[in-house]
């Protein structure tokens, strides 16, 4: 299992350059014609914050002061503090919904590629996951520029957000490939998947403090992958204290488990994929 686990970085550094190139093409195709190009990587979420925030922030009331951790360095009333606890969790959705989002057709898109003996299939997962870190990185930068305007400083402890970004990734490369691989033989996987995203955005708290919900139910928030990374995000981001080290590193065994067994689905799978298509 050691020897496995060992394949999911030699994939990416082993094929570097491809998965640079593939990144990129996709970054760029995205935004082909387009007008503003790249600059929509960062006017959608700050359009999406705004629209949320007017919602839950103004129209609900929604507040997160009396959630504040008792050690937090910032005062988290008004609507500019809101809307940044808001962004956290919103990116780290955006992340993970985008990824599983394009997982069931991706290796239907790369067809031409499929029937390419030599070709390492595994590498269109890393390029789907560099795709959707550039724009969270881009939505990271409009975040803390947002937080200098509303708190007049940056957390040092944002130095340590990678610790919290690299769980999570394992984790949605690990269901990329997972569901690449099944959205080749049960195609309806495409159709399921988005709905499985907006739950999850309404089933962790993201839009609401995990401190509002009755203690019995509270914990059924952990099943959702993205309580503790959105929870320990908004710790080092916007309260500026360290997070649960034990739940972190439970999560990223889970993940790692979870990205071990993605990729080993996708290569006990893949000698299919061009019979079936």
């Amino acid at each position: 299992m050691f020897q496995s686990l060992l394949r999911i970085p030699f994939s990416l550094l082993h094929n570097h350059y491809l998965v640079r190139q593939l990144t990129w093409r996709d970054i760029a195709g995205r935004y082909r014609g387009s007008a503003a190009g790249l600059l929509w990587s960062f006017l959608t979420p700050l359009v999406m914050l705004a629209l949320y925030t007017l919602v839950f922030g103004v129209m609900f009331q929604a507040r997160w002061s009396a959630a504040a951790p008792e050690r937090a360095t910032v005062v988290t009333d008004g609507h500019g503090s809101f809307a940044l606890i808001l962004f956290v969790g919103l990116i780290l959705h955006g992340f993970l919904a985008e990824c599983i989002g394009r997982a069931p057709g991706l290796i239907l898109g790369n067809a031409n590629l499929v029937k390419r003996v030599v070709f390492p299939l595994e590498i269109l997962g890393w390029s789907t996951i560099g795709s959707a870190l550039f724009h969270s990185a881009v939505s990271f930068v409009a975040l803390l520029v947002i937080y200098v305007l509303v708190q007049g400083t940056i957390q040092w402890t944002v130095l340590l957000l990678p610790l919290v970004l690299l769980p999570l990734t394992m984790l949605a490369l690990g269901l990329v490939w997972f569901l690449s691989s099944i959205g080749v033989f049960l195609r309806d996987i495409g159709q399921v998947v988005p709905p499985v995203t907006t739950l999850l955005l309404f089933l962790s708290p993201i839009l609401f403090p995990a401190s509002s919900i009755p203690e019995p139910l509270r914990q059924l928030l952990f099943l959702n992958p993205l309580t503790i990374p959105v929870e320990q995000a908004r710790a080092l981001v916007i309260w500026g204290t360290m997070p649960d080290w034990g739940l972190l590193a439970a999560y990223t065994v889970v993940a790692t488990l979870v990205a071990w067994g993605g990729l080993y689905w996708f290569n006990r799978t893949r000698a299919a994929f061009a019979d079936v298509m």
